[in-house]
């Protein structure tokens, strides 16, 4: 049973939180920037955007298969320390793959950094909910998850313009200063995290037995899914509005990510109050139709403009319910479900780039078309796991 870390007040805890959205930061910096900088990482390292794309699927496979294995292979180690690690192993992966001669190498650079992902992402996200009282679940994990809609409202476009101005190289270097410098920082001013009690691989796949996490899994792969179907390939999404230029695509990469904050704000308190099934179904049916809106214009920089807005405030708006769903149906074992959350939404990033370049072959209007079909099926299984489950009257 994970139990809750007694008050240090309110600016000690906020600190801490503060750290572990740092670090989420940092790993989704780390993988969205990718996004920005997908043309010339492939000219320079004389391959395909499809084979540089590649990349995301093997980073994202590696965090999705190791992330439920860490705690099992180093269940009484502090979290602060797996996350130290984390960062450190995140640091590494990233200075191999800006110093990559080729693509087999920006890869093997890519998994290095996702072990590190895998230490820190679950490990951080189960760390919130046990900094604050049960009432608060949703503002905690919307308080730590706010570090990947920064990644997205300032990491990546940030790195696209700097990529513009200095090269990818540069770019990626830059991160891996940041994930070297907060995981001092992590090490020396996070402190004692609690820990849920020690599980076995049979204990963890378990939780599994309950078709309400099932399918909150689910929904949470397909959301991610249909999210990356269109993000990875953004710059051939607007290559006729921006003409291919990169900082205007940081700038909308900007305005998406300033949406994601708004988003994330607001998904945290609203889901407290109303509960995660109406924000979660509202969040996912606006998503929808911001990408069948997308497919309809791609010239108009204007129109983008507005549509990457709202489309930050709608993707992460629906992250906070999908997350409170699950330490809602057993609070016992949040720890075990967020731990799957990870692996659920690191399985959606692996599939996103192989679906997004099948439908390029047709066209950049079929990138966010594929996002809608993908992101309706979420929507569908995460309501499906509302209905009342069958019981078996006594003989």
């Amino acid at each position: 049973m994970t139990t809750i870390e007694p008050s240090y007040g309110r600016a000690r805890t906020a600190a801490r939180l503060a750290l572990l959205a740092a670090g989420l930061f940092v790993v989704g910096t780390n993988a969205f920037v990718i996004a920005g900088v997908l043309p010339a990482i492939a000219t320079d390292l004389g391959a395909t955007q499809t084979g540089v794309a590649s990349s995301i699927t093997w980073y994202a496979a590696v965090v999705a298969v190791a992330s439920p294995l860490v705690p099992v292979l180093v269940p009484r180690a502090p979290r602060r320390l797996l996350i130290a690690v984390g960062l450190l192993l995140v640091a590494a992966g990233t200075v191999v793959a800006a110093l990559a001669p080729g693509l087999d190498v920006f890869v093997a650079g890519r998994v290095l950094a996702a072990l590190g992902g895998a230490a820190l992402v679950p490990t951080a996200t189960a760390a919130a909910p046990t900094l604050l009282p049960p009432e608060k679940r949703g503002t905690a994990l919307a308080a730590t998850g706010l570090g990947f809609t920064l990644a997205s409202a300032v990491g990546s476009p940030a790195g696209t313009a700097l990529a513009a101005a200095v090269g990818w190289r540069a770019t990626l270097l830059t991160v891996a200063g940041l994930a070297l410098v907060l995981a001092v920082a992590v090490a020396l001013g996070l402190g004692h995290l609690p820990l849920g009690a020690p599980s076995s691989m049979a204990r963890r796949v378990g939780v599994l037995r309950d078709r309400r996490v099932v399918l909150v899994l689910a929904a949470t792969a397909l959301v991610t899914t249909g999210f990356n179907v269109v993000y990875i390939f953004s710059a051939q999404l607007t290559h006729d509005a921006t003409g291919g230029d990169g900082r205007l695509l940081a700038l909308l990469l900007l305005l998406y990510g300033i949406g994601g904050v708004v988003g994330t704000a607001l998904a945290g308190p609203v889901t407290d109050r109303v509960g995660s099934r109406a924000t979660a179904a509202v969040a996912t049916a606006a998503l929808v139709t911001v990408f069948v809106l997308l497919a309809v214009e791609q010239r108009s920089f204007v129109a983008l403009a507005v549509l990457f807005g709202v489309w930050g405030v709608v993707a992460f708006g629906a992250v906070v319910p999908l997350q409170h769903r699950l330490v809602a149906i057993d609070p016992a074992t949040a720890g075990l479900t967020l731990g799957w959350y990870s692996t659920a939404m690191y399985v959606g990033i692996a599939v996103a780039p192989l679906l997004g370049a099948a439908a390029l072959a047709g066209g950049s209007v079929e990138l966010p078309l594929a996002g809608a079909a993908v992101t309706a099926l979420a929507l569908a299984a995460f309501q499906l796991g509302y209905l009342p489950r069958r019981t078996v009257a006594p003989a």
